[in-house]
């Protein structure tokens, strides 16, 4: 646990210097795809790799492993493969892979080696590659955002048949197969397993909340008791209640970054839970979707929590911004990813460690919780012989073991396997861990779509303009920016 925390910590030191956006500009179109769900991911790489234009959601391009073990094909040797390499960012959570992987090599021989490349040249490394047919890894942990490039232009083996067969797919949370490997949506076809998990979520000030004084002024004002908000208009209360400019006191920290995809990460977490979506998932209409009733309120309440109880100065936060306001003892409450709530788990880093407690988004007005997603799923590279797809479907398929996962969640990894997220190890592994698991259940994610960079540039436009700069009004931002998806999504084939 100890090793966990400091390393996390590390990372995120180490990211502030290399990522998130970093205060640049994002360009007007974006010749890269920015992660829509990776933390440290920058909308400055520029790719060698022209994002399709046509491709839409029904139509993908099918790679089928053979494999010994899935969808009844003849069985594929893996021959001399000795060695498995797999591509992913640079982070604390490719280094504990690489323990895992230490441990398939004692057991089978085959060496595992995990080559890490920094956040921002990421996806420009990758898909440079895969754009040349190159074999250099035999497995990619990309973003959820890549399913939709990975699988419509040949990228990504098909796994469907290999987790059905092998019941993998029912090894994890139905949300994380969803949205870690499945594409299109709602077409039950899976481009990969998933494979670290993350989520926004929410660390909060125990001893502010367990305050005796704190507690009865909460309820003569409020009428109902001081605790873990349980609906978004709970939590705008005590974000209310705690906002104390004169004492230097604010409600809530919340992700308001322009650059990248920040700011629309952290409003997905009110809008999903109101109920609202970008897309209709049968026909892909955003008309009357991105600009529903539903999403309407729930920008309005997202710019009214960062109107009244935001700290000042944090206009165009993201996780390092939202932590150092926790530490530096301004907020109740800050929103995060679960990936950097390790710094907030240790005395070394916050000097409130001992009195952080941590919880899932809450409800929305009809009792739904959503929460937008982090983390990545892995996948295999198509272009590799079938020898080395089937080593790297062998290696899935012993990743995916809950004995491994449980070992993956003792190093430190995020897992999404249903029995370990609910086992006493894990629960009982980090104080935020309770909350990931039940967050795991309910996470939703932004397009994957190969043209996913081209409807987030916009969206973080517009959601900036109006949350941070009070520009216009919410049903007109979102009028408008349904009117911009509809043209990018029609232009590009997505909306027939």
């Amino acid at each position: 646990m100890k090793k966990r925390v400091i390393l996390a910590w590390l990372v995120v030191l180490s990211l502030l210097l290399v990522a998130c956006g970093g205060g640049a500009a994002a360009p007007a179109e974006p010749t890269t795809a920015p992660a829509a769900d990776t933390p440290a991911a920058s909308t400055e790489v520029t790719s060698t790799t022209a994002t399709t234009s046509t491709a839409p959601t029904t139509e993908t391009t099918t790679t089928t492993a053979t494999s010994s073990s899935g969808g009844g094909q003849a069985a594929v040797s893996t021959g001399d493969v000795k060695e498995l390499k797999i591509l992913w960012a640079q982070w604390d959570p490719a280094d504990y892979l690489q323990e895992i992987g230490k441990k398939y090599e004692e057991e089978t021989g085959i060496k595992v080696t995990v080559v890490q490349e920094p956040w921002p040249s990421f996806y420009n490394r990758a898909f440079t590659e895969f754009a040349a047919k190159g074999d250099s890894w035999d497995l990619v942990v990309g973003d959820s955002q890549w399913l939709g490039q990975g699988s419509s232009q040949g990228i990504y083996v098909d796994l469907t048949d290999f987790l059905k067969s092998n019941g993998i797919d029912k090894t994890v949370t139905p949300a994380t197969l969803q949205y870690y490997g499945e594409y299109p949506l709602g077409s039950g076809k899976y481009w990969a397993y998933p494979t670290e998990g993350d989520a926004d979520g929410w660390a909060y000030r125990k001893d502010w909340f367990e305050n005796p004084e704190e507690q009865k002024a909460f309820k003569e004002k409020y009428g109902y008791d001081l605790a873990v908000p349980k609906t978004w208009k709970e939590l705008l209360d005590i974000a209310k209640f705690f906002t104390r400019p004169d004492k230097n006191m604010y409600g809530a920290a919340i992700y308001t970054q322009k650059e990248g995809d920040a700011i629309t990460m952290g409003y997905e977490n009110v809008m999903f839970s109101y109920g609202a979506r970008w897309q209709d998932p049968k026909t892909n209409e955003v008309k009357g979707i991105v600009n529903s009733k539903e999403s309407i309120a729930a920008l309005e309440f997202y710019k009214e929590l960062y109107t009244c109880c935001n700290p000042p100065g944090l206009g165009n936060a993201f996780f390092q911004e939202t932590n150092d306001a926790f530490v530096k003892g301004q907020a109740a409450m800050a929103m995060n990813y679960f990936a950097f709530f390790p710094a907030l788990a240790t005395d070394a880093t916050n000097p409130h460690a001992a009195v952080t407690g941590y919880f899932a988004n809450p409800a929305g007005p009809t009792g739904e919780r959503k929460a937008a997603l982090g983390g990545q799923g892995m996948s295999i590279i198509s272009f590799i012989s079938p020898e080395r797809q089937q080593a790297a479907m062998d290696f899935i398929k012993w990743f995916a073991q809950e004995e491994n996962q449980q070992e993956w969640a003792d190093v430190g990894g995020y897992t999404c396997n249903i029995n370990v997220l609910k086992s006493p190890e894990f629960l009982e592994i980090a104080p935020y861990n309770a909350a990931f698991a039940e967050t795991m259940t309910m996470v939703m994610d932004f397009w994957n779509i190969p043209v996913y960079a081209q409807l987030l540039t916009p969206t973080q436009s517009e959601l900036s303009g109006y949350i941070v700069g009070g520009e216009g009004k919410a049903d007109e931002v979102l009028n408008r920016l349904a009117d911009t998806h509809d043209k990018i999504l029609r232009e590009n084939g997505i909306i027939k």
